[in-house]
């Protein structure tokens, strides 16, 4: 499992134009069941990406589709951990 840790270095503005491309983005990934979840940081300094059932690199392959990484409004950290434990309410979603 990933956690993808996203910082802005463009201005909010940028960000906003470039939103709409980012959630289409998003959303292909979560039809293929590799994003679990997302959202901005708080505050709004970037956003947070979970995802899974993909290697490294095919993750750094995914994140290069990415609007954002494409136009330069965001640099990208990349997580990985293993999770030991998980709430009920996640049962049966992570692998």
């Amino acid at each position: 499992m990933f956690i993808i840790n996203l910082t802005y270095k463009a201005p909010i503005e940028k960000v906003d134009e470039a939103r709409e491309e980012h959630i289409k983005f998003l959303q292909k990934y979560y039809a293929q069941s590799i994003f679990l979840a997302s959202g901005p940081k708080v505050p709004r300094s970037g956003g947070i990406i979970l995802a899974q059932e993909v290697s490294r690199v095919e993750l750094e392959t995914i994140i290069q589709e990415d609007p954002f990484w494409i136009k330069q409004i965001a640099e990208y950290e990349i997580i990985e951990f293993s999770p030991t434990m998980q709430a009920s309410a996640l049962s049966g979603l992570l692998k």
